[in-house]
């Protein structure tokens, strides 16, 4: 879980949203992220079991989710702010940015390790981080203003799309290697 790296990813997507939406979505997002991810930590190996599918096609499909998004913000279709906060809470801040492939394969590779309630605990801390660096986001914004947190945002649609294609490169060479 990387709250530090998807903060400005989460300011460019909230710029327009004030306080109290701005914190139901950082409480979608943490709560989505902790639910997908514990669900996976009991059940990871089974649902993909169930469903014949890869760590490696859910990697890819992250990836394809977050490359439609940034592209979308990039070319102007979506706006920072536009989005109903409680779907940008869930998707894509929820999940693919906190909780995407790689948090719910660690979890499930984890849970094998060391067990559930470990990795729940360990789960747990690193969400209330994240919510905390999150919360304290806005700071950021404030010493930006408003033009540097609309070009902050099209800087981060770019790492994002450049984000989404490593994860379906890694996925697409991991399935054929």
């Amino acid at each position: 879980m990387d709250a530090v790296g998807i903060l400005p990813i989460f300011i460019g997507m909230t710029r327009k949203h004030k306080g109290a939406e701005r914190r139901r979505i950082v409480r979608l997002s943490m709560l989505t992220a902790f639910l997908l991810t514990a669900l996976f930590t009991v059940l990871g190996k089974a649902i993909f079991r169930f469903m014949g599918i890869t760590v490696f096609d859910f990697m890819v499909a992250g990836g394809v989710i977050l490359f439609i998004l940034a592209i979308l913000d990039v070319m102007g279709a979506r706006h920072a702010g536009d989005e109903d906060p409680d779907t940008m809470g869930i998707v894509p801040l929820g999940t693919p940015m906190v909780a995407g492939p790689a948090l719910i394969t660690t979890c499930v590779l984890m849970a094998n390790e060391y067990g559930i309630a470990a990795t729940l605990v360990s789960l747990t801390a690193n969400i209330i981080i994240a919510a905390v660096v999150f919360s304290y986001g806005q700071i950021l914004t404030k010493v930006l203003g408003e033009s540097g947190s609309a070009a902050l945002s099209k800087i981060t649609s770019l790492l994002l799309a450049s984000i989404a294609v490593m994860m379906v490169r890694r996925g697409v060479l991991s399935m054929v290697s």
